[in-house]
């Protein structure tokens, strides 16, 4: 296939590169990890199968041979040809014909997902672009071609445990995050402590796929000074010096010297994919 609009920002994601971070190099793979495996489940693909992630905007992609495709995440208005397509069930292109994902209506993040997936050279072991490290495929942009593996059997109605449409899943009004604390909580007073889990936060305009950063009350430290770098993990709960909670995301840096005051667990992130700025972020705490 071939881009016809790259849209705001438009990678390719899979499960990610886990078991890396001995070399720096991050997880990546798709934000929402729960569209895009619903996504490949709609076409009978293997979940692992790279699928598009854009942001915000969508994309529209140019189907050079016959395939089935289906629109996941944050929905959107889908056409082909111009014509309405259903969103969340799949849907045939025919070769030459233009499959346009439009702007998100509610949520961040939308997932392409085609029969066979994007079969774009892995790099240790995944297709997903890094943005952080460089590592995969560069985001998508205008014109570029992709190439699609070779397609499985359409799913048959109604076989056991096959879904045939994605169930809407609205954005939250509110992004719950529990916290386990540690390693660095005694870095910071009892009171920030407490502010951490009894005040609201907001999630920043200047979140990406490093990080979701928030708005809201500063943290106050007992200790001054920062850490020598140590490592990172996905979700860790990183405060920067001015004090405002920073989720670390997919394509998060290994290693860090800001200390991290909790980590929250990865199924709670998939959440955060689609937390539009402005949402209320609210932690709480789940232990040590």
């Amino acid at each position: 296939m071939e881009t016809v609009r790259a849209g705001a920002l438009t990678t390719v994601q899979d499960l990610g590169r886990p078991g890396h971070a001995h070399l720096g190099v991050p997880r990546s793979g798709a934000l929402d990890e729960a569209a895009h495996r619903l996504a490949n489940r709609l076409l009978g693909n293997p979940e692992a199968a790279a699928t598009l992630e854009t942001t915000l905007t969508g994309c529209a992609v140019r189907a050079l041979r016959p395939v089935r495709a289906v629109v996941t995440g944050a929905p959107c208005p889908v056409t082909v040809d111009g014509r309405p397509v259903p969103w969340g069930r799949p849907v045939r292109v025919p070769a030459g014909s233009v499959l346009d994902a439009g702007p998100a209506v509610h949520g961040v993040r939308t997932y392409l997902a085609f029969a066979g997936g994007v079969d774009v050279a892995p790099v240790l072991g995944s297709r997903a672009t890094d943005l952080l490290s460089g590592l995969g495929p560069a985001p998508l942009g205008d014109g570029d071609a992709l190439p699609l593996g070779p397609p499985g059997p359409a799913p048959s109605p109604g076989t056991t445990g096959q879904p045939d449409a994605a169930p809407w899943q609205a954005p939250p009004r509110e992004l719950v995050l529990p916290v386990v604390y540690g390693p660095r909580d005694d870095w910071f007073t009892a009171g920030a402590l407490r502010t951490l889990t009894a005040s609201s936060f907001r999630v920043s305009a200047a979140s990406n796929r490093i990080g979701l950063r928030t708005e809201g009350p500063a943290l106050e430290r007992v200790r001054e000074g920062e850490l020598a770098s140590e490592g990172m993990p996905l979700g860790a709960v990183q405060v920067p010096p001015e004090g405002r909670p920073l989720v670390f995301l997919a394509d998060h840096p290994t290693t860090g010297g800001y200390p991290v005051v909790g980590v929250v667990p990865e199924p709670a992130l998939w959440a955060a994919a689609q937390a539009v700025p402005g949402t209320p972020v609210r932690f709480t705490p789940a232990g040590r």
